[in-house]
């Protein structure tokens, strides 16, 4: 089936009640048929609801269907994206061990991968996504995931995928994407040898705002990687906490698998029933969205492109634009997303012109069906230094925009009012 499809089919069978749209199950916990049932269950010799921390009949139609539009095996929903990646880490990383990250990351993703898993005794080395062999001097045995975005939030770079998938693979590294910004409908890392993808469903899936949450997918055939890894001997030898199972034993996708039957057991970050069903709704629209956010801001980028007070516009639609041959390469129909960015001679100006826009609204967040307009340096990565701000991609005069489904001669005749007040 064709990706638009699969977003209103898969996953779901219908219930009893031949329900069109997918019910919401708001049920904490579930009743067995009997003591042996239950014990089957909680065994894994059955498969079905045991709690909702666990699982939920809306969450699962939710990570099958998102499975499907990202070509991967399974999925595990969480509640916000910021967990997705850390279950994304700590599934494979321990204390003592390192992961290796790109320096153009997402402000709380910098924070998550230099600060708090440092307090695990996870140490984060960073390299530039423009010079994926820098990740060669980093590696050693203790390296456990390469971790990057498809397409980098602000500073709107776009990774060459299968450069950084040919290393990790050589070292039998995991490698780990967030594909946020660019969605299963623009981008598809999996066929371009990348091992487990990461999302805030928050942003284009929900597609309005409307709930946090994230989910974890692991590509299909990923047992092969881990049977036998020395790197990752917690997949192939007994798990204590769970009856001494083998994850790369048994017939089910073991990555997903040992995040809800460990991580997601035992730190609940779980999505509410609730919120699965509105992701479900938002992805009913995906494809339909992402190319109408993509055309949008093209037209943007493209206007900016040519204004006097731009100095720097960062769209890979952009033919000017230094990713635009990766954009090419690795997204769809050359769509690039809603996400683009430019740079203004200064923090003053770069303040003026948020502060005029009128259609934009200021708010730390993207993918929305209404346009957003944000200043990182202030805000989403304001923890950072002005050597830090610089290394990622984010120097002061750096505004990024979030558009919307507005119509485009509205979007730019805003932005020309707020560049020219």
């Amino acid at each position: 089936m064709d990706l638009q499809t699969k977003a209103l089919h898969a996953g779901y069978e219908k219930d009893t009640q031949g329900t069109m749209a997918v019910p919401i199950y708001m049920t904490t916990a579930y009743e067995f048929r009997d003591v042996e049932h239950a014990a089957n269950l909680f065994s894994l010799k059955e498969l079905g609801n045991i709690y909702t921390r666990l699982n939920n009949p809306t969450t699962d139609v939710f990570e099958k269907r998102f499975a499907e539009l990202e070509g991967g095996a399974a999925a595990l929903a969480t509640s916000s994206g910021m967990s997705a990646i850390f279950f994304a880490i700590a599934n494979a990383a321990e204390a003592g061990d390192n992961i290796i990250c790109a320096k153009q990351l997402y402000g709380g993703s910098l924070t998550q991968t230099a600060h708090t898993l440092k307090r695990f005794g996870i140490e984060a080395r960073f390299f530039d996504v423009h010079k994926p062999q820098q990740i060669e001097a980093l590696v050693d045995d203790k390296t456990k995931v390469i971790f990057f975005e498809s397409l980098t939030n602000p500073s709107i770079d776009v990774a060459d995928i299968e450069a950084i998938t040919a290393i990790a693979n050589k070292h039998n590294i995991l490698t780990v994407v967030d594909n946020t910004v660019a969605t299963p409908v623009l981008c598809r890392p999996f066929e371009f040898g990348v091992d487990i993808t990461v999302h805030s469903a928050s942003k284009y899936t929900t597609g309005q705002g409307l709930a946090i949450g994230g989910i974890m997918v692991e590509r299909k055939g990923l047992v092969d990687k881990l049977k036998g890894n020395a790197r990752y001997a917690h997949f192939n030898e007994p798990d204590a906490s769970y009856h001494g199972l083998v994850y790369t034993d048994i017939p089910l996708p073991p990555y997903s698998l040992r995040g809800r039957l460990s991580l997601l057991r035992d730190l609940g970050a779980v999505s509410s029933p609730f919120n699965s069903w509105l992701f479900i709704q938002g992805m009913e629209t995906f494809s339909l969205r992402m190319r109408e956010h993509s055309k949008n801001a093209l037209a943007l980028a493209e206007y900016l492109e040519a204004h006097p007070k731009v100095k720097k516009v960062n769209y890979p639609g952009l033919k000017s634009n230094s990713n635009y041959e990766n954009a090419q390469k690795y997204f769809q129909d050359g769509l690039c997303s809603g996400l683009l960015s430019f740079e203004v001679e200064s923090l003053e100006e770069a303040t003026k012109i948020v502060n005029a826009t009128q259609l934009y609204s200021l708010v730390v967040n993207i993918g929305d069906s209404k346009s957003i307009i944000t200043h990182p340096a202030s805000t989403t990565h304001q923890q950072l230094s002005q050597e830090e701000l610089i290394a990622c991609g984010v120097p002061s005069g750096l505004i990024r925009i979030s558009c919307g489904l507005e119509s485009t001669k509205d979007l730019i005749a805003d932005m020309e009012q707020a560049l020219n007040a």
